[in-house]
């Protein structure tokens, strides 16, 4: 996951510009013909695998980039600010449910990223290369967030159903929480 770095060298600040959808077009076109290949030479199990493994890893570590830059520190109100970032470019239909210190809940009722996806013939990875971003993403913004989700537009359903909510206790108590929920 390649997210804009707000501690990036200014040489690279025409590319920060961009839309979260537009950088994930860009993206999905370097990984389609690499997805295909390793389709081809190691199966669709085991490609799907590995763009897993990768876009998690890269999430974590733009969470915990986007994390860095923030002054007083993360919470459910500075992760809220981020989303526009993603809503750029009339990306995603949203209505939000719920929004207080604890909690941050939001249907998306049109996504641009899945429409994008399905279009460029990856519908079979869309979850892979946009919606499992979204769980480890949180992890390395702030571990003490959790997200639930049930539905997404681009597994078929009516709505994507985003559920935040910030867990109570210690770091310890929280990875415990975290292994409980997988």
């Amino acid at each position: 996951m390649t997210e804009p770095n707000p501690s990036a060298a200014p040489s690279d600040a025409a590319d920060h510009r961009l839309g979260i959808l537009a950088r994930r077009r860009i993206e999905a076109e370097i990984i389609k013909p690499i997805y295909e290949i390793m389709k081809r030479e190691f199966g669709i199990e085991r490609a799907q695998a590995v763009i897993a493994e990768a876009i998690r890893g890269a999430a974590v570590d733009a969470g915990q980039s986007f994390a860095a830059q923030e002054p007083g520190g993360t919470s459910i109100a500075s992760f809220v600010a981020l989303q526009v970032l993603w809503e750029k470019d009339d990306a995603l239909d949203v209505e939000v449910r719920r929004e207080d210190a604890g909690h941050y809940d939001y249907d998306v009722h049109r996504c641009a990223y899945a429409e994008m996806y399905h279009a460029m013939g990856l519908g079979e990875i869309g979850h892979l290369l946009s919606c499992a971003r979204d769980e480890y993403f949180i992890r390395g913004y702030d571990p003490r967030v959790a997200l639930t989700r049930t539905s997404t537009i681009m597994q078929g359903g009516k709505r994507c159903d985003f559920r935040y909510r910030m867990r109570d206790g210690n770091p310890a108590a929280v990875d415990q929480e975290r292994k409980h929920d997988e």
